[in-house]
C-alpha cells in the first residue's frame, strides 16, 4: 500500500478527491472503488503494486484503431472500479471486495514490456484511475524507456488528476456509456457530466482520444440517444474522433438481456457517418466491414481489420486523402503496403 494522492484530511476523516464521488472515508472504511482505505486518519491506495494482468495483446483489442495501429502492447490491471455498472464485463475483478494480485514494483512492469519487445503499455480491464499511485510511477519509467502509455477508462475522473496523468499519457479510450438516465440506472452515478468534463480536459492536454459506446438493447439504443452522443462528440472532440459502437454480450447482473442486434450497431454507424464523423466503427462483430477504416475523402478502404488483426494498412489513400493516425511511428508498429 501507499499513501493516496488527491485527498484531504479533516481530523481522522479523509475526503478522496480522485473522482467525482468525493468519498468521505472514516478510519477503517473503504471508498466506493474498494481500493482506497482510511488507516488511522490517512488514506492509502491498497492496489499499489498489486497487478492481476500481465498479457501481451494487440492495441486494436483495447480498442485503439488510430493510435499505434498494428502494435502489440503489455496489458496490466488491478482490482477495483469507481463505477458500479450492472453490465460490467469484468465484474470478478472490478467488483472485488478487497485488492489482490501479484506484488510487483514499477520497474518490474517496464522489464516485462522490454522483454516482450512491445512498444507500449495499456492500463486496462478495470478503471486505471483507482491505481493512480502505482500507474503514475510505471508511466514515468515507460516514457523514459520510449514506451507509449494508453488507458482504457470510464472517464469518471476529476480535472486535477487529469493534469497529472496527461503528462505521461499518450492516448485514452473512454467508454461513454449513455445519457443521464442511463448512468443513473445502470452505473450508480448522477449523470454523464463528469465524463464530458474529463474528455474536454484530456483534449485540452492533447491526449489522443477514442470513444467506445457499448450499445445495450432497450437501454441506450434509441436513435435519439445515439444522436445525442454523436452530437456531443462531434461538437466537443471533433469529427476525427473515432467512435466504436460495440456489441453487448450478457454479463454480471444483465445475464438475461440479449446480445445487441448487429442492425442496431449498423444504424449507429450510419448515423455517425451521416452526421459527419470520419471514423465510426462496429465493434465486437468479427469480420464486419465496420471494423475497417475508410478514407473520409473517397470512401475507399484504407485500413482493413478482422477482429484484432490488421490485414492491410496505409495512412494515405490512393486518392490523396489522409487517414488521421495519432503520434509518431512507434517502433514495432506494422505498416503494410509501404
Amino acid at each position: 500500500m501507499k499513501e493516496a494522492l488527491f485527498y484531504r484530511k479533516s481530523g481522522k476523516t479523509a475526503k478522496c478527491e480522485l473522482c467525482p464521488r468525493l468519498c468521505i472515508i472514516k478510519p477503517g472504511q473503504w471508498g466506493v472503488c474498494r481500493t482506497r482505505k482510511n488507516i488511522k486518519g490517512k488514506l492509502y491506495s491498497m492496489t499499489y503494486g498489486k497487478v492481476l494482468t500481465n498479457t501481451v495483446e494487440p492495441i486494436e483489442k483495447k480498442p485503439f484503431f488510430h493510435f499505434a495501429p498494428g502494435s502489440m502492447c503489455l496489458s496490466i490491471s488491478t482490482t477495483g472500479c469507481n463505477l458500479r455498472c450492472l453490465f460490467c464485463q469484468n465484474d470478478s475483478i472490478a467488483m472485488a471486495p478487497e485488492p489482490h494480485g501479484e506484488d510487483v514494483k514499477p520497474l518490474d512492469v517496464i522489464d516485462w514490456a522490454v522483454k516482450s519487445g512491445v512498444p507500449g503499455i495499456a492500463y486496462t480491464y478495470t478503471e486505471p484511475l483507482i491505481a493512480l499511485e502505482f500507474y503514475l510511477e510505471v508511466m514515468k519509467l515507460a516514457k523514459k524507456k520510449g514506451l507509449y502509455n494508453v488507458w482504457v477508462s470510464n472517464g469518471y475522473t476529476n480535472p486535477k488528476p487529469i493534469k497529472r496523468i496527461a503528462k505521461y499519457l499518450d492516448a485514452i479510450n473512454v467508454d461513454l456509456k449513455g445519457d443521464m438516465k442511463f448512468y443513473q440506472k445502470m452505473c450508480s452515478v448522477k449523470d454523464e457530466t463528469p465524463m464530458h468534463r474529463a474528455l474536454k480536459e484530456y483534449k485540452k492536454h492533447k491526449v489522443w482520444i477514442e470513444i467506445t459506446n457499448l450499445i445495450i438493447p432497450g437501454h441506450n439504443d434509441k436513435p435519439s440517444q445515439i444522436k445525442h452522443l454523436i452530437e456531443w462528440v462531434k461538437k466537443n472532440l471533433g469529427v476525427s474522433t473515432p467512435i466504436h459502437f460495440s456489441r453487448f454480450w450478457p454479463a454480471y447482473k444483465m445475464q438475461r438481456v440479449k446480445p445487441t442486434p448487429v442492425k442496431s450497431l449498423e444504424l449507429a454507424y450510419k448515423a455517425a457517418k451521416k452526421m459527419g464523423m470520419k471514423y465510426p466503427y462496429v465493434g465486437n462483430v468479427l469480420g464486419h466491414d465496420g471494423e475497417s477504416t475508410y478514407c473520409p475523402r473517397c470512401g475507399r478502404m484504407a485500413i482493413e481489420r478482422k477482429g484484432f488483426s490488421l490485414i492491410e494498412y496505409t495512412d494515405k489513400c490512393t486518392c490523396g486523402g489522409n487517414i488521421k493516425i495519432a503520434g509518431k511511428r512507434w517502433s514495432g508498429v506494422k505498416v503494410i503496403g509501404q
